[in-house]
């Protein structure tokens, strides 16, 4: 089993945390090996950023995607930069919110950011709904470990907002997968 996930959008939307929270749970609660890296534009705040992560239960000899088969896009900048020629065989979840363009590989359609602020009363959870929907759609790390993973990352007085965030993406992502 190896999965390379890309996640791309603009600074300040939380796309390295989400890495960084999805190779916690792979790494610490599904006990599978994780590595993850980040690029991000000297603009940060509002430019182009990525992030990836590899998940396998085998010892990870090479650190960077080279195939991603799972992308997390959530603007359109990100889309362009990052997520415009998926391999055969992809799957893209998109922020249909922040997304225009569609990609030619199958893909779902998560407003994470319209549910973060109109549902949840906070865009800051926006990345924390599309992870939720990540797992949901693909199965990559468990339920349980990504909920552990996220207590463990968000600040201190944020575990309930967060929880509530990663739950909503449970339903928009099984909801997404339902419809299929």
């Amino acid at each position: 089993m190896k999965h390379e996930i890309r996640f791309s959008g603009f600074g300040g939307q939380g796309i390295i945390l989400s890495a960084v929270i999805l190779g916690r749970a792979a790494a610490l609660y599904d006990h599978n090996y994780a590595v993850q890296t980040q690029v991000y534009g000297p603009e940060a705040r509002g430019g182009a950023s990525m992030s990836a992560v590899i998940i396998s239960d085998q010892p990870i000899l090479y650190p960077e995607v080279t195939d991603p088969g799972i992308y997390v896009i959530m603007s359109q900048q990100g889309f362009e930069k990052y997520g415009t020629d998926p391999a055969p065989g992809s799957v893209m979840l998109i922020d249909a919110d922040l997304v225009h363009s569609r990609p030619s590989c199958p893909y779902y359609e998560i407003r994470s950011t319209s549910e973060a602020k109109n549902t949840l009363g906070r865009v800051i959870v926006a990345n924390i709904v599309m992870l939720g929907a990540v797992v949901a759609v693909t199965g990559v790390v468990s339920r349980e470990a990504i909920e552990k993973a996220v207590l463990d990352s968000v600040p201190r007085g944020t575990e309930e907002l967060n929880m509530k965030a990663l739950r909503r993406g449970f339903e928009l992502g099984d909801k997404e997968v339902e419809t299929r």
